[in-house]
């Protein structure tokens, strides 16, 4: 098998348009597609990030809760690449989404921070 490179990211939120919101107007991913599936009583909508990369936002009924903090089991973040972190960092802020102090990877020398989706989904903002 030859992986070739990740295709989407599908993420199912508790609340649709305040997600929507968050990765629309907040993030700025721009809508590549919004269907509402009538059998599932439930909204798909495709986003695109910097034309690259799908995130496929979901909306169910009463979706289950798991854990997601970074040290739970499985999935422990979504990372996004930023060229300036600080301005990120302001975006954010003005918009009363709070994040983490920016901290040094120790490895590579760079820059990064964690931020929280409205349902707590750990993300991060990797500078590069």
């Amino acid at each position: 098998m030859k992986l070739k490179k990740i295709h989407h990211i599908a993420i199912i939120c508790s609340d649709y348009e305040l997600s929507k919101w968050f990765y629309v107007d907040v993030l700025g991913f721009t809508v590549a597609r919004e269907v509402f599936r009538e059998a599932r009583n439930s909204y798909k909508l495709d986003l695109e990030v910097g034309g690259q990369y799908q995130i496929e936002l979901f909306s169910f009924p009463d979706p289950a809760l798991r854990p997601s903090r970074p040290e739970a089991a499985g999935l422990r973040h979504l990372a996004f690449e930023v060229d300036d972190i600080d301005e990120a960092v302001f975006h954010l802020n003005e918009l009363n989404v709070s994040t983490e102090s920016i901290r040094v990877d120790e490895f590579t020398g760079k820059r990064f921070t964690f931020f929280q989706d409205p349902d707590g989904l750990p993300l991060e903002l990797y500078e590069v």
